[in-house]
């Protein structure tokens, strides 16, 4: 399903990412969700596509989330 605003994200990724990378993955997740409609796997694909959109602009160092320089 697809998330409205940041406070609708799991918390696995509310408690895990800062806030602009939040907005990075619902950005992400909504439009892999709507791209793949008929997809029986909609979910993970959206899940996947979305992580990758962090991970571009953001690096796990420990178990912190930092932007990418």
């Amino acid at each position: 399903m697809p998330y409205a605003v940041n406070a609708d994200l799991p918390p696995s990724v509310r408690s895990h990412l800062p806030e602009h990378a939040q907005d990075i993955f619902r950005e992400a997740f909504n439009h892999a969700h709507a791209a793949h409609a008929h997809d029986p796997r909609q979910e993970e694909a959206a899940f996947r596509i979305a992580w990758a959109a962090v991970k571009r602009e953001y690096e796990k160092i420990g178990d912190e989330w930092v932007g990418k320089r």
